[in-house]
């Protein structure tokens, strides 16, 4: 289906200001979420190893699934603004439900935590790039995607500095609260957000789709690549994960020093991609086109992995998965956003949460998956099966890239995207 019509807020006064105050939005929300990550990763790797991580990363989209279902239809019933809110807000009283259940030994936390923290991150950042999808216009985006990245960064660089600063301080386990009230103010932020730039609606609706726009990816075919190019390059960042997290228990084996590391290696990622989301992302999309951001961006992981592969040690793995995720959060988000922008508002809003939410994580999990079954068929698997699955996905990345990058070309010389 070619998407003729673009739903717009009704009362746009100011997008550039509403995009810029959802970026401080995301701050709050990151700076949360850098807490949760550090903490559910090293208390479960602290109670069951990080060679069972796969088990609990493939059960990860299940809740996904069904908080991406109950969002659809909030979605459907309250309208764009306030299912972000309440979406906030009950992601942040599942943190604090999960925190005290941590603290009365339930063991089970650990691993509703884990799949906690997968879900509501996705599922809220991507309201924020569906407003700002449907706000700003393509030379508007193209402008200031990255900025606004770089604005939710310096949240994500406080998170980390914080875990870094008071996990042996004060103990892992009570970071949860800090991250809990973090979605407060989030909430707030994005509220305000769309009294300024106004909530966008759907000016015509394609029913076709269903609660979550599934039946859009039949009609068009951008949908069905970007669904792909998400699927590739979580596979990679799974396999890096977990060799990281592998190679951390290793060299870390103290929880609360290894959380206090992890809090101290995401401040430093999300500081380059603070660099990287204000300076390479706006001149990579200015003088690059989108086909060649699409080719360097895997070379880029094609050389760390390859290092990996010959030279397992934590830098290299540190490296690795830096590199991939400083290149994910700046240049890979700004130019993959501006492909929604002609979108019809279900794409945007649903079809663009099951791409970017389900996908996202469901890729994550149907790869830990398979590594799960083969550790309990084989045992603990070698470290370097991980750099080579990264290798094979990251050339399907570059195939998969190029096909994309045609197809917009395509489309917008033919009047349609």
């Amino acid at each position: 289906m070619h998407n003729k019509v673009v739903a717009r807020p009704t009362h746009s006064h100011n997008p550039i200001a509403a995009a810029l105050v959802v970026g401080i939005a995301a701050g709050f929300l990151l700076c949360g979420y850098e807490l949760v990550r550090s903490v559910s990763v090293s208390l479960y790797i602290e109670a069951y190893g990080a060679h069972r991580l796969p088990i609990v990363m493939a059960l990860s989209p299940v809740g996904l699934f069904a908080m991406l279902w109950g969002y659809g239809w909030l979605l459907s019933v309250m309208g764009t603004r306030k299912t972000l809110l309440i979406t906030s807000i009950l992601s942040g009283v599942g943190i604090l439900v999960c925190y005290f259940a941590i603290s009365a030994k339930w063991s089970v936390a650990l691993g509703v935590l884990y799949i906690l923290r997968e879900a509501y991150i996705v599922l809220i950042i991507e309201q924020y790039w569906s407003f700002i999808n449907s706000t700003l216009s393509g030379d508007q985006a193209k402008k200031i995607n990255g900025p606004i990245c770089g604005i939710a960064s310096v949240g994500a660089i406080c998170g980390g500095l914080l875990v870094g600063f008071l996990a042996q301080r004060l103990g892992s386990e009570y970071l949860l609260l800090f991250a809990a009230f973090s979605l407060v103010p989030a909430a707030g932020m994005a509220w305000w957000a769309y009294c300024v730039g106004g909530e966008p609606v759907a000016q015509e609706t394609d029913t076709s789709g269903g609660m979550m726009g599934l039946g859009l990816f039949r009609q068009n075919r951008t949908l069905v690549y970007l669904a792909l190019l998400i699927g590739v390059t979580q596979a990679v960042s799974t396999a890096l994960d977990l060799r990281f997290s592998g190679l951390l228990e290793i060299a870390k084996p103290l929880k609360d020093e290894r959380t206090a590391f992890m809090g101290n290696f995401y401040a430093l990622l999300n500081t380059l991609a603070f660099v990287f989301q204000f300076v390479v992302a706006p001149l990579a999309l200015r003088y690059l086109s989108l086909r060649w951001v699409h080719v360097l961006m895997p070379a880029i992981h094609l050389v760390t992995c390859s290092v990996l592969l010959v030279y397992p040690t934590l830098l290299t793995g540190a490296v690795a998965y830096l590199v991939f995720k400083v290149v994910d959060y700046s240049v890979f988000r700004a130019s993959k956003e501006m492909l929604y922008i002609p979108l019809s508002f279900d794409a945007r809003y649903r079809a663009k949460e099951v791409i970017d939410a389900f996908v996202y994580r469901g890729a994550k999990g149907a790869l830990a998956g398979v590594f799960a079954f083969m550790g309990s068929v084989f045992g603990r698997l070698p470290g370097s099966v991980y750099p080579v699955i990264a290798l094979g996905m990251v050339v399907i990345w570059v195939r998969i890239g190029l096909g994309l990058t045609k197809l917009q070309v395509l489309d917008r010389d033919s009047g349609h995207l």
